[in-house]
C-alpha cells in the first residue's frame, strides 16, 4: 500500500515537472517587452543586447498605421526595437536610463546622421507607469541640461519585425556595423553628451 502511494506521489510530482517544462514554464509568463526608437534600429538593438536581463532585441517599425511596413516603404513609423526581459533582473527604469544614454535626447530631426520622422526618438509606452516613469526621466534630463528633450513619449500601438537581414546586424556583419556607426557620428556625439561609458 505504502509503496503504491509513494509511486502515485513521483506520478503526479513528474508529471506537473513535465507540464511546466512543456508550457515554457513560468519564465515566458514573467517576462515584459518594451518598445523604443532612437535612430537606426541596428544601434538601438546592440545597446539593449549589452544589458543583464534582457532576454530578446527585436528590430522593426512601430507607431505607423500602413499594413505591412518594409525597409522600403514604411512612412509613418519610426525605426525602433522590441525589448523583452527579465523584471526579475531589470527594472523598466533601467531600460529608460540606459536608452537615454543611448541616443541624442535634443535632436528634432532625427539620430546622429539619420535624418527624417523614421529615425526620431520615441519611447512607446504600454501603460500608466511606463508612462509616469518615461515623463519623469525625460523632465530630469530636460532639467539636467536646461534645454527641450524632443523625444516624443507615446502608447504603444502597432510593432512589426523588420526584415531579417537586419536582425542581430552588429553581430552578424561587425565590421560593416563598426563603420556605419562611427560614420554616423553616434558614438562621438554620445560621449558628448553623456561622457565616456564607464
Amino acid at each position: 500500500m505504502l509503496a503504491r502511494w509513494i509511486c502515485a506521489v513521483l506520478t503526479a510530482t513528474l508529471l506537473a515537472g513535465l507540464l511546466m517544462a512543456g508550457s515554457g514554464g513560468t519564465r515566458a509568463a514573467e517576462s515584459k517587452t518594451a518598445i523604443f526608437a532612437g535612430g537606426c534600429f541596428w544601434c538601438v538593438e546592440a545597446a539593449f543586447d549589452e544589458v543583464n536581463g534582457v532576454t530578446e532585441t527585436v528590430s522593426g517599425y512601430a507607431g505607423g498605421t500602413t499594413p505591412n511596413p518594409t525597409y522600403g516603404a514604411h512612412e509613418g513609423y519610426k525605426e525602433a526595437v522590441k525589448v523583452t526581459y527579465d523584471p526579475a533582473k531589470v527594472s523598466y527604469a533601467t531600460l529608460l536610463d540606459h536608452y537615454w544614454h543611448n541616443i541624442d535626447p535634443f535632436d528634432l530631426d532625427g539620430q546622429f546622421c539619420d535624418k527624417g520622422s523614421a529615425y526620431q526618438s520615441v519611447i512607446f509606452v504600454g501603460d500608466d507607469e511606463e508612462k509616469k516613469l518615461a515623463e519623469e526621466t525625460k523632465q530630469e534630463i530636460a532639467d539636467k541640461f536646461k534645454q527641450k528633450v524632443a523625444t516624443e513619449i507615446r502608447p504603444t500601438t502597432t510593432f512589426t519585425p523588420a526584415e531579417a537581414y537586419h536582425q542581430d546586424y552588429h553581430n552578424q556583419n561587425p565590421i560593416a556595423y563598426k563603420y556605419y556607426k562611427w560614420g554616423c557620428g553616434r558614438a562621438q556625439r554620445l560621449e558628448q553628451i553623456w561622457g565616456k561609458p564607464s
